[in-house]
């Protein structure tokens, strides 16, 4: 399997024709042209799709899904669609978008959980529909229209960090669970320093673009300054970050003390012989 490209988004309307109307695909605009996006400089009447959203939502999901499954080496791995961790606030009503388990189920405990991916993807490009061909043709990246699709979206972005500090606070059980969210189109300027800061300080582990061409002429930014988001431009580099991952042994931590109290448990943490029992004796301390 590849990484995104516009060649998934035609996928995406070929098979969606098959139970869902052009008219629930496409905004029909005055001079009768049906698109997927409205086009720059289009002033005419304009309707809203609700009904899309839902089905791209299912489909970069289910893709996902199979690219994971695809790359996975590791047969007590497994890729869960929808799972939910009921003690770390991820229950039915708010399930875990994708999640890679030790256990193959829809409810896990945390310590079956390797790493939660939280998908924001969507049409980047461009799309119409000729009704009397009934073909799908591509008409410009996201320069050229006036949707914001994935990452450049503030309210997706601010909808997944909130899901994600939730999962954050709401027990230490999650505390060793990577976090990351997924998306398909470039983080946008306003949003790369809070990517950094939310990866520093450890409560998302980054933002990962699947997209490496999301323009049809020009390049995209690859990384952030600290690598809070990043965009894969191969598998070799998708599945290099999460070998990465999975490898180091995380753990989540957060407070606030004076200097005096964490000097104490510093201390305290420091009787321990090594660097490793001196660092969870200190994380176990902070949690108390």
């Amino acid at each position: 399997m590849r990484l995104w490209s516009k060649t998934q988004e035609k996928i995406f309307f070929e098979k969606s024709k098959n139970f869902a109307s052009y008219s629930q695909l496409f905004y029909r605009t005055d001079d009768e042209r049906y698109v997927a996006y409205w086009p720059k400089g289009y002033a005419g009447a304009k309707s809203t799709l609700q009904a899309r959203n839902s089905l791209i939502g299912n489909y970069t999901e289910k893709w996902v899904s199979d690219l994971l499954n695809h790359m996975l080496d590791d047969k007590d791995l497994y890729v869960i669609q929808q799972a939910q961790v009921p003690s770390i606030g991820i229950t039915r009503k708010s399930p875990a978008d994708i999640v890679i388990a030790r256990k193959n189920k829809k409810v896990l405990m945390p310590d079956e959980v390797e790493l939660i991916f939280e998908v924001k993807m969507s049409l980047v490009w461009n799309w119409e529909y000729d009704t009397e061909t009934l073909r799908i043709r591509e008409i410009g990246d996201y320069r050229t229209h006036q949707g914001r699709p994935s990452f450049t979206r503030s309210d997706s972005i601010l909808k997944a960090i909130g899901k994600c500090i939730d999962i954050r606070v709401s027990s230490f059980n999650s505390s060793k669970i990577p976090l990351i969210v997924l998306g398909n189109a470039p983080l946008s300027n306003g949003f790369c320093k809070k990517a950094d800061y939310l990866k520093n300080a450890g409560i998302i582990q980054g933002f990962w673009s699947l997209n490496p061409f999301p323009l049809n002429h020009g390049n995209t930014r690859k990384r952030s300054h600290k690598n809070g988001f990043f965009r894969m431009d191969n598998i070799d580099e998708l599945n290099m970050s999460l070998n990465q991952l999975f490898n180091q042994d995380l753990n989540f931590f957060s407070g606030m003390e004076s200097p005096q109290r964490l000097g104490e448990l510093i201390e305290i943490a420091n009787r321990e012989k090594t660097y490793q029992e001196k660092g969870l004796k200190f994380i176990n301390l902070i949690k108390r």
